[in-house]
């Protein structure tokens, strides 16, 4: 893909550097693949998408790289940031509930002690649990 300004000449310019850019791609994709010139010139005119399995199919790749300690440790990983990210979101509602309900300072008599409507200490001990 080019952008071209200018008259005629310009754009006869432009055309010959992209019949150019085609070329030397289809020379690289002729080396690798084994495919046929024109077959190549198709699917590049058609602006062809595929995924790493078609593209080893038609021998434009020859295998999908994958980090084998990546892919060992995934379910792990997604299982412990998940428990992670739910206890979180479930002691900051919990945080909230409380602030909200516990009384403004200047409402509450100095000699006045309330105890939380929804005491956080349990929740955290029971959470403990569930990561052991």
């Amino acid at each position: 893909m080019t952008v071209a300004i200018g008259d005629s000449e310009e754009m006869q310019k432009a055309i010959a550097m992209l019949d150019e850019v085609k070329e030397s791609i289809i020379n690289a994709y002729e080396l690798k693949t084994g495919m046929s010139r024109a077959k190549l010139a198709h699917l590049m005119d058609a602006e062809t998408w595929m995924n790493a399995n078609k593209a080893i199919e038609l021998g434009f790749a020859d295998d999908v790289l994958e980090d084998e300690k990546k892919q060992a440790n995934r379910d792990d990983v997604l299982f412990s940031f998940s428990r992670r990210a739910v206890t979180n979101s479930l002691l900051n509602k919990v945080q909230r509930k409380q602030a909200s309900n516990a009384p403004a300072a200047e409402e509450t008599p100095p000699a006045q002690t309330t105890e939380p409507k929804y005491p956080a200490e349990p929740l955290y001990q029971r959470l403990s649990l569930i990561s052991h």
